[in-house]
C-alpha cells in the first residue's frame, strides 16, 4: 500500500495512475471524497482528512510501504508563510507517530537556498524539517512546471508566448508533471537507502518553448518576456490576489539571475521525458474532448 497525498492534482494523480497500472495497491487522504470518487471507483482507498490534520495524517500513514508528500500550492502565501509551516508541523507530528520504510517528497529547484526563493520558500522549509528524519527519504527538486505555460495555447493563436523568464534565450529547468508522477512511482516502488536529492527536468529556453509550441499551432511563435514593471498587473489579471504577488516575482527574479538553477552538488539529474511540444500537443488535445 502506497500513500500519494495530492491525488485530485497532476502530479498526485499521475503518480497513483502509475502505480496502478503497476498492480500496487493506493491510498489517498482527501478532503472532499467526491471529488476523488474516480479514484475510489479504480480501488484507490479514500481517508477523508486535511493536511493540516496530523491525526488523519496517522491515520493515513498507517500501515503503508512508501508515502508521497507535497507542499499544498499556495498561490499568494503569508509573508511569514505560516500556511506552509503549519502543514510541516502537521507532517512532523504525524512522523513521529508512524515512520513509513520510505518518502518520497515534492520539492522545487532552488529549495536548497536559504533566502530570495519567494514561493519556492515552502519546499524550502519542508527540505529543512525532514533533514535528520530517521528513513530514507528521495526528495525530487522539479523544475519550472510545463502545464504553468498553457495558456499559450491561446496567446500562441496571436504568434507570441508571454513569458516571466528572462532572457529568452536562457534555458531554463522545466519539466512535465506526468515526468513527476511516473518518477515518483519509480521512486516509491524500487529500492533504495539513505537521502536522495534529485533535479527532475531539462533545460530549455523560453524561445524553444515557443518555437516547439508554434509546431503544434502550425505558425510561427515567438517568446516574449514580460517587462518587469508589468509583472505585477500581469499576475492579477491571471488570478492572483490584487497587491500580492510578492512570492512569484522573487522567485521569478532569483530565476532570472541564476540564483534558483539546476547544477546544484550532491544531487543526481533525471531528464524529462515529456517535451514542450508533447505537452502541448496532449492539452490541445484535452481542451478539445
Amino acid at each position: 500500500m502506497y500513500l500519494v497525498l495530492g491525488i485530485t492534482g497532476h502530479i498526485g494523480g499521475s503518480a497513483a495512475r502509475h502505480l496502478l497500472e503497476q498492480g500496487k495497491q493506493v491510498r489517498a487522504m482527501v478532503r472532499d471524497e467526491a471529488k476523488a470518487a474516480a479514484w475510489s471507483a479504480r480501488g484507490v482507498e479514500l481517508v477523508k482528512g486535511e493536511w493540516q490534520d496530523p491525526v488523519a495524517l496517522i491515520k493515513a500513514l498507517e500501515g503503508v510501504t512508501g508515502a508521497y508528500l507535497m507542499m499544498p500550492p499556495t498561490q499568494a502565501p503569508s509573508k511569514d508563510f505560516r500556511e506552509a509551516k503549519t502543514v510541516i508541523a502537521s507532517y512532523q507530528e504525524a512522523l513521529s507517530k508512524v515512520l513509513p520504510p520510505k518518502l518520497v517528497v515534492l520539492s522545487s529547484m532552488g529549495s536548497e537556498k536559504p533566502d530570495k526563493l519567494g514561493a519556492i520558500t515552502a519546499t524550502h522549509l519542508l527540505e529543512e524539517a525532514l533533514r535528520n528524519i530517521a528513513t530514507p527519504v528521495a526528495l525530487v527538486r522539479a523544475g519550472s512546471f510545463y502545464e504553468n505555460l498553457t495558456y499559450g495555447l491561446q496567446t500562441g493563436q496571436g504568434g507570441v508566448l508571454p513569458v516571466f523568464w528572462s532572457p529568452t534565450e536562457r534555458k531554463i529547468p522545466a519539466v512535465a508533471t506526468e515526468d513527476i508522477g511516473a518518477e515518483v512511482s519509480r521512486l516509491l516502488t524500487t529500492e533504495w537507502t539513505g537521502r536522495r536529492v534529485i533535479e527532475l527536468g531539462s533545460m530549455v529556453s523560453p524561445d524553444e518553448i515557443a518555437h516547439q509550441l508554434g509546431e503544434v499551432l502550425g505558425k510561427e511563435v515567438t517568446a516574449q518576456a514580460i517587462p518587469r514593471d508589468a509583472w505585477a498587473a500581469t499576475l492579477e489579471g491571471m488570478g492572483l490576489p490584487h497587491g500580492d504577488t510578492w512570492a512569484f516575482e522573487e522567485m521569478a527574479d532569483s530565476v532570472n539571475s541564476g540564483w534558483i538553477d539546476f547544477g546544484v552538488e550532491d544531487t543526481e539529474r533525471i531528464e524529462g521525458t515529456v517535451t514542450a511540444k508533447q505537452f502541448f500537443l496532449a492539452a490541445q488535445k484535452a481542451h478539445q474532448q
